[in-house]
């Protein structure tokens, strides 16, 4: 990120973050209020994310891993329950299923360009324990949530929506988040709309609502800034909860952002776009999420395609050579020594995941930082073209 030794190594860095006046401004206010922890700015910021999308209630949260926790909390997920995820995904879910006690299920995605869970192996993975799927929205792309909530609705099974990338993302025109029982979205440093640590989790579900309000703080039934303004001056313990609060600075930074929020993810499209352009059906790349009309995304992730895991490490050899960096979106979570089981196998996973190159992106990056990539790429191409 700006400002660190580390991303001085860097031309043109995986993501990027560029604090403007405004943001400083907020920040600034907040830190001389002297009220920092958990306040109003918090509650302005859960209005606005609510009112984004569609909901009638926002949590502002610690992370993107506590609102994972936080939403399996509420529906009352624990040992002896199974929940069904993608594998091509962050480790956090995973964990959030297994810090539960429950256990966590995998499931495969749909193809090479469609990195979204695939929901006819979704539903071969259904069962009497299972209570609740988890689904991610890949790269700020919205899955085919008709086909999950269907499975799901006939058993009666909860949807939670890991929408960490999507933020601001619509699928049949309703926004991402909105569509499962729960939706949980990060705001880490390298998500469209970063405060450094954050979360959010948003439900229309009153009795979720009141759970997850509980569950988040301690399940106390007053907070610290409703004695502070002496609307309370004690407080009752109705269940074991956590500490998953958001303080008033990030939701100052937050707030700031949204409001570019819509300015950002276009020009994310935009550049996602010429990466399709330069790259798609090139020097044996292809780009994954294609478009689909009935879907708009937040492109949070440009992911190349490769022909082989050999053609991948050529292209991010080359890249690093020119100072461009790259990630990998993601290694499956079931071939990690903590989840692997005997037995399980997820072909189209296994076989699409080494070939995955995640392609810098962030809003301010530079349309000629894109040829430059796609320049990096070619450059590679003699040692990696063995596809199209």
């Amino acid at each position: 990120m700006t400002g660190t030794d580390e991303a001085a190594m860097w031309r043109i860095p995986l993501a990027d973050v560029r604090p403007d006046s405004e943001v400083l401004d907020a920040v600034a206010e907040v830190v001389s209020s002297g009220w920092w922890s958990m306040g109003p700015r918090v509650a302005a910021f859960e209005a606005a994310f609510a009112s984004l999308c569609g909901t009638s209630d926002a949590l502002a949260v610690a992370n993107g891993t506590a609102a994972l926790q936080l939403a399996l909390a509420a529906i009352g997920c624990g040992p002896g329950d199974e929940v069904v995820l993608p594998s091509l995904n962050f480790v956090a879910a995973a964990n959030a299923v297994a810090v539960a006690g429950a256990t966590p299920v995998f499931c495969d995605v749909v193809g090479e360009r469609d990195l979204n869970l695939d929901p006819v192996d979704l539903e071969s993975k259904l069962g009497p324990r299972t209570k609740a799927v988890i689904v991610l929205h890949y790269g700020g792309h919205p899955c085919d949530m008709d086909a999950v909530l269907d499975a799901c609705r006939r058993r009666d099974i909860r949807v939670v929506e890991d929408a960490a990338h999507a933020i601001a993302a619509t699928y049949r025109g309703r926004p991402a988040g909105s569509l499962g029982d729960v939706g949980c979205f990060s705001l880490f440093s390298n998500k469209n709309l970063p405060v450094g640590e954050g979360g959010v989790v948003v439900t229309s579900d009153d009795e979720l609502a009141s759970r997850l309000r509980l569950l988040r703080s301690h399940g106390m039934t007053t907070l610290t800034w409703d004695r502070h303004r002496g609307h309370a001056d004690t407080y009752d313990v109705v269940m074991p909860g956590f500490n998953f609060r958001m303080d008033e600075i990030r939701a100052a930074i937050g707030s700031a952002e949204l409001r570019r929020l819509a300015e950002w993810n276009e020009r994310r499209a935009h550049l996602v776009r010429r990466y399709r352009a330069e790259l798609d059906g090139r020097f044996g790349v292809g780009i994954a999420m294609p478009e689909q009309p009935e879907i708009a995304s937040a492109h949070h992730l440009a992911v190349a395609v490769f022909a082989s895991a050999e053609a991948r490490a050529a292209a991010a050899a080359a890249l690093k050579e020119r100072r461009i960096q790259t990630s990998v979106h993601y290694p499956p979570i079931h071939l990690f020594s903590a989840y692997r089981r005997a037995g399980l196998t997820l072909p189209r996973t296994e076989e699409v995941a080494p070939r995955l190159l995640t392609l810098p992106l962030y809003p301010h990056m530079p349309d000629d930082a894109v040829t430059a990539v796609a320049d990096a790429i070619a450059a590679a191409e003699p040692a990696s073209a063995s596809g199209g």
